[in-house]
């Protein structure tokens, strides 16, 4: 086979390679959401806070949407995705939710130009669809640290816990998901709001 020919083969099998991938069905993408119901005490705002990247292992700091199959089983939902990493996304939304109380004078993350009171410091344990005896629930479990500014004395801490009924399909799950978070936030809020 010619020079010309070989040349001209492999364009057509790159070409065809580009057209295969132009012809996959792209990844279904969800979002999470911070509740605005928030119930928390009255009074004048207070407190400059800001918010840390949660960490998480591995298996969670990825755009993917887990779910467990089997205990000690991790898988992802077919052909979805969350809009961005999820430390990413829970670091948002968790903004969004101490903002949505209004209980604060200034939340934001670390290197928005605030002078902050308080860190909010959290690591993610769980965040999927468990599934057990057959039934799907997506948990949610987020251990919270709140540190002073002052000498990084941690003040208080806890971990809050949610569920909801799930699926194993992308858009169940990742609903089921964004219920369980809405239970974290809430009681996230309510919890560090008394304490600043």
């Amino acid at each position: 086979m010619g020079g010309r020919a070989v040349r001209a083969t492999l364009v057509l099998g790159a070409a065809a390679l580009w057209l295969a991938g132009c012809g996959s069905t792209p990844k279904a993408t969800f979002d999470l959401s911070a509740p605005r119901d928030i119930a928390v005490a009255q009074g004048p705002a207070r407190g400059l806070m800001v918010v840390a990247t949660p960490t998480a292992l591995q298996v969670l700091d990825t755009d993917r949407i887990v779910v467990m199959p089997r205990p000690g089983e991790v898988a992802y939902a077919d052909d979805s995705q969350w809009t961005d990493r999820l430390p990413n996304l829970l670091q948002a939304r968790i903004i969004q939710a101490f903002e949505n109380a209004s209980r604060l004078r200034a939340v934001g993350r670390p290197g928005d130009r605030l002078v902050p009171d308080w860190t909010l410091v959290t690591e993610i344990r769980r965040f999927g669809v468990v599934v057990e005896d057959g039934q799907p629930t997506a948990v949610v479990e987020v251990a919270v640290k709140l540190v002073t500014d002052r000498g990084g004395r941690i003040a208080a801490g806890k971990v809050f816990k949610g569920t909801s009924p799930g699926a194993t399909d992308g858009a169940g799950a990742a609903a089921a998901l964004d219920s369980a978070l809405a239970i974290v936030l809430r009681d996230m809020v309510r919890w560090a709001t008394t304490r600043i």
